[in-house]
């Protein structure tokens, strides 16, 4: 923790990011429940996409949502950046291993049929990997698929990375082809 209470990871997502913060300890901005009850579930979307897990994307979305309420955002530009550090601080959790011991929960309480034990298992393990090798992209190629496939537009994950319409199509491309390789090059040294 700093001086000012943020954590060090909220400050350094802040400085990549080049986003004012506010000094005033407590100082929180107006707008915030506003675009909280907005852009809430979009946030936990893409967090979910990364960790596969709703209660952890939660938790991003927490972590997110009170760095946002302590920066100078401007409001129009408030989804974008919010999408964008919801990718980053769920990449930041996989990476750096801070996920909870349940990595995933399956749905039901046993009155349900289960399903077929080497199902789950192979879904889950493949889920996994596909995570493990997510975090091993190039951040900007991680965030730029992430975001395209939560549903983001061309133009949206243009505005939030910072990169022209027309990249955005190659970037995601770039970064489906190397998480292919990625996984590959996982599966052929097991």
């Amino acid at each position: 923790m700093s001086p000012d209470g943020r954590p060090a990871a909220v400050r350094r997502a802040q400085r990549r990011s080049g986003v004012a913060v506010s000094t005033r300890p407590g100082a929180v901005r107006a707008d915030l429940e506003e675009v909280f009850r907005a852009a809430y579930p979009r946030v936990v979307g893409v967090a979910a996409r990364v960790l596969g897990s709703r209660d952890e994307a939660e938790d991003v979305a927490q972590e997110v949502f009170l760095s946002f309420g302590h920066s100078s955002v401007p409001a129009g530009e408030a989804t974008g950046w919010l999408s964008v550090a919801a990718a980053h601080t769920a990449l930041n959790h996989l990476r750096s291993g801070r996920r909870r011991a349940t990595r995933e929960q399956v749905a039901g309480d046993g009155d349900v049929l289960a399903p077929d034990v080497a199902d789950t298992v192979v879904t889950l393990d493949e889920r996994r990997r596909v995570r493990a090798a997510l975090a091993r992209l190039p951040r900007k190629q991680a965030v730029a698929l992430v975001l395209r496939h939560s549903g983001l537009s061309y133009a949206e994950v243009a505005a939030a990375l910072e990169l022209s319409p027309g990249s955005v199509g190659t970037t995601v491309r770039r970064a489906e082809s190397a998480l292919r390789e990625e996984l590959t090059r996982h599966a052929s040294s097991h």
